[in-house]
Order: C-alpha cells, then structure tokens, then sequence
C-alpha cells in the first residue's frame, strides 16, 4: 500500500479509540477470552475492493495474533460472495475490532468501484479521471489512495503542493483591479518553473486568456458541451484542459469526448455509497 505506515497507525489508532474507547463492553461481557474463531470477510455485491491493509492494520493494533489471510489484493474486481479475507483468532479481537476495520474496507471499496465506473466509462478517450479535495476530513490520503485503486489519478492533494487560481481568488483580485493575465503572471513569478499552474475560467474567452498567458493547467468549470468542445480548441494544446462541475456517470462521456485532458469528479470522494461487505463468523473452538 502506496500510504506511508505512521498514517495508516494514526488513522487506525483513531479510529479505534473512537469506536472501543475504555473496552468494548458487550463483548468482555459475554465473550469468554479463552474462545477463538474463524471470521469470514465476504462481499455482498459487486465491486473493486481497496482498503485490505487498514484491515491488517486494525487487528495487528488489537492484537498481534490475530492472524489475517487476504485471498485478493486491493484494485481487484470482484462479484458478490466473493471471500476477500479470512481472520482467526481471539474471537473478542475480532468482534471488537469488526466494525472499525469494515468502516475502513467498505468506504475505501466504495470509492474504488465508483472510480472504476467513471474509468469505463471514458475508455477509448483521452481523458483521465482525477478526484479532488472533497473528501471526508481526515481520511484524503486513504480516498485519494481509493481512487488510483479504482484506475482514477489524484489531483493535488492539499493547498500545499499544487497551485489553483480559482474563481474566489479572480474574484477578490480582479476587485483590486488585477486582470486575469496580469494574476497568472504574477503567480507565476511566485512559484517558479517546477511548479505546475492551473487556472479555473466559466468562459472561452478566458481559456484563451490564461492559455496565453502561461497556465499550465486550465479548469474548465460548469461549461456545457458545445463550450467545452469550444473552448479546448481554442486553447490549442498550448495547456492541458480539466473538466468539472455536476459530473454524472451519464454525461461523463459526452465530456470526455470534447477533448478535455482531465475529468474531475468531486463525487468519488464526497458522496460515494460504501461497498457492501460483510464479516461473518465461524462456530467458535475453546482454547
């Protein structure tokens, strides 16, 4: 998994400490610690799934030997029944640490499929789906994770390494009396040659204004098709054209197919349906 481990550990911890906090009080209830079991993680629909070493991660947090067998890897497509994983061990570890590490399998899954919908649906294009920074706070860097797992490629990942001249920012410059070109021009001589700009415009107009003025990258934001299609010729190669705004899987190919270089798609992230999986557990043996 491309995610450095001390974020996995952070997150898992969290998660964790949320869910069980001082113990999981019906489990220690009624649960005898001498009992291990064998626990089935099974898909109950189709999908890709991603999230399997956060899974691991969970159960080695709560104890280390529980043991985790993982029959596929994250970016497979699978069909419904499908066993994904298998745990066994202390069958208190695995109840309790059930619904945390489910939580994580399902969304990320989720995210997967989802992405991989969006990646069909454009093939044969040039086209490449990209996510963005709707996602759920906290969790970016286990959705952007998600996404490459369903065929997507990430946008930037925060303000920190990517620069985007959105529409706020012309807002509040052009109301200081700062143009378009002279904004690019000015950012650019900010940033410096290895830093890649892009630059959000409503209008073909404006394409062609940032394309001349150095952008590296131009958003085409909430444009329909006929201006889409416009304002990619205009723009001539000169930049790489994104499009955006109330993207649907039923009018991602008529975009794609205007030309455009990137699709970005805020849904992968902020509204995406968890996969449904489930764990289910095996008669228990005494220790």
């Amino acid at each position: 998994m491309d995610i450095q481990l001390h974020l996995i550990d952070t997150i898992v911890s969290q998660a964790l400490a949320e869910d069980i906090g001082n113990g999981d009080i019906t489990t220690l209830a009624a649960i005898p610690a001498n009992i291990a079991t064998t626990a089935y993680i099974v898909t109950r629909e189709a999908g890709v799934i991603a999230g399997l070493p956060l899974v691991e991660a969970v159960f080695r947090k709560l104890d280390p030997t529980v043991r985790l067998t993982c029959h596929i890897t994250d970016g497979t497509a699978v069909s419904a029944g499908t066993p994904v994983a298998t745990l066994t061990g202390s069958a208190r570890t695995i109840l309790s640490g059930e619904r945390v590490a489910l939580n994580l399998l399902q969304r990320l899954s989720g995210i997967a499929t989802l992405t991989a919908q969006y990646v069909a649906a454009v093939a044969g294009t040039r086209a490449q789906i990209i996510d963005t920074r709707k996602t759920t706070p906290g969790l970016r860097v286990l959705e952007k994770y998600a996404v490459r797992m369903g065929g997507g490629r990430n946008h930037r990942f925060g303000l920190y390494d990517g620069v985007m001249l959105k529409d706020n920012h012309l807002a509040i410059l052009a109301a200081h009396g700062v143009d378009l070109a002279t904004a690019i021009a000015r950012v650019r001589a900010q940033i410096g040659p290895m830093v890649r700009l892009e630059v959000e415009v409503e209008c073909v107009a404006d394409a062609i204004v940032a394309a001349e003025a150095g952008a590296d990258l131009i958003l085409l934001d909430n444009m329909p098709l006929d201006q889409l299609r416009a304002a990619v010729d205009a723009v001539g190669g000169r930049a790489q054209t994104e499009a955006s705004g109330g993207v649907t899987l039923q009018t991602v190919r008529a975009i794609a197919e205007t030309g455009v270089d990137y699709i970005s798609v805020g849904a992968l992230t902020h509204s995406v349906r968890a996969l449904d999986i489930g764990l289910d557990c095996a008669e228990e043996q005494r220790g």
